[in-house]
């Protein structure tokens, strides 16, 4: 018998042990070099671990919910047991020919990625039933469900069962409570206020209705609010770097460079991927990266470096329809903004009241470092730049 360990990978300096968050395999289940074993969740991010050769796991020993440290060993696996797999036999085509298929097979092929002359079949065609088959057989195993608790049912007793309420006790996952603990953490260490204003979104609105598809067409992703506002906000900071420093300590340290933070939602909660030196980044290279942001945030896999440093935030809680909020800061950084749902409202312009479509924007901002004025100023200025948005072509 082979045993070979299966270990937690190194975790970063910062970040002390880890949590098993679910296995994918059962005991002696067979496997294959690289297969998917089991994720482990640390304050930021998912780790998944793979199996290193193939075999038969045989020992699991951190189960689901269990912490762990850096390297520990959580499972073995035997890789003297043979991982039994499915071998496909193709009848020969003694003329050399493609196997005849379907319209239905052809399209289940395309969906599947299975090449139908692979597929185990009588005679010279592939029926419909043989590359099902073929697809059940290749499916990968169905992740291994994390035990829930049984719910608690409290009420005054079976006579009165119509009243009974029902209840469920889960643990917190550990990247809403670190994300708790840092919230709290900023505001007690820090002198958060928040400055509001209105933006007419019409300019901006009409500019993206009126390039969203050659700009789809051209650069493969969707012209969103998002690259104007981060541009915006990228031409405030130029103007106001106190915006754009931090604290460490007794000193303020500005940063020369502009790595935006843009929060997203993942299955785990909130979290906050960094878009690095975003000054230098086009429209298209600037929605690309948000698009990345969130495919990886839902499939959870984000890095610890997507999630490392960031000298500004901005935050959208528009798209799940907030009117108006307060965002909180993201320590160290000084700032962030948030943006919200874009509703048409009456609005004076040029004495006349017309109905325009408005957003309501929020910074929260340190007031230790940043002043009420230059707070203000910095949010006008992404107001004059999304309302004028060739101010952001003519850097003004």
């Amino acid at each position: 018998m082979s045993i070979e360990a299966i270990k937690v990978p190194v975790l970063a300096e910062s970040v002390a042990d880890a949590t098993i968050l679910n296995w994918y395999v059962q005991l002696g289940q067979p496997i294959q070099e690289g297969d998917k074993i089991v994720d482990i969740e640390t304050d930021k991010v998912v780790l998944e671990v793979v199996a290193p050769q193939a075999g038969a796991l045989i020992e699991i020993l951190k189960p689901t919910g269990e912490n762990v440290l850096s390297g520990e060993v959580i499972a073995k696996l035997d890789t003297s047991q043979a991982v039994m797999t499915t071998t496909t036999t193709v009848t020969p085509n003694t003329e050399d020919a493609p196997v005849k298929t379907s319209p239905a097979v052809r399209k289940i092929a395309a969906d599947t990625g299975i090449e139908p002359s692979t597929v185990s079949h009588r005679g010279d065609r592939v029926t419909k039933t043989d590359i099902l088959q073929q697809a059940v057989k290749l499916e990968p195993p169905k992740p291994v469900p994390p035990m829930l608790p049984p719910l608690v049912t409290t009420g005054p007793g079976p006579s009165q069962s119509k009243t009974e309420r029902p209840e469920q006790r889960v643990a917190m996952t550990r990247l809403r409570k670190r994300a708790a603990e840092r919230l709290l953490q900023a505001q007690q260490e820090h002198a958060i206020l928040t400055t509001f204003n209105e933006i007419n979104m019409k300019a901006v609105s009409e500019l993206r209705n009126k390039y969203k598809d050659s700009f789809e067409k051209t650069h493969g992703v969707k012209l969103g609010f998002m690259s104007f506002f981060t541009k915006a906000v990228v031409a405030a900071l130029k103007k106001f770097p106190i915006v754009n420093a931090s604290t460490e300590g007794d000193d303020i340290i500005y940063h020369g460079y502009y790595d935006i933070g843009i929060a997203v939602s993942s299955p785990r909660g909130l979290v906050v991927p960094i878009l690095r030196n975003v000054d230098a980044l086009s429209f298209a290279e600037i929605e690309k990266g948000i698009a990345d942001f969130g495919k990886r945030a839902r499939d959870v896999q984000l890095t610890l470096d997507d999630l490392t440093g960031g000298t500004f935030t901005i935050t959208n809680g528009g798209i799940f329809g907030s009117m108006l909020s307060t965002p909180i800061l993201n320590p160290p950084q000084s700032a962030i903004l948030g943006m919200h749902n874009i509703v048409e409202r009456p609005v004076a312009d040029n004495g006349q009241v017309v109905i325009r479509p408005v957003m309501y924007v929020a910074l929260s901002y340190d007031h230790r470092l940043v002043d009420g004025r230059d707070a203000v100023q910095f949010l006008v200025a992404i107001k004059n730049a999304i309302e004028e948005p060739a101010r952001l072509l003519i850097d003004i």
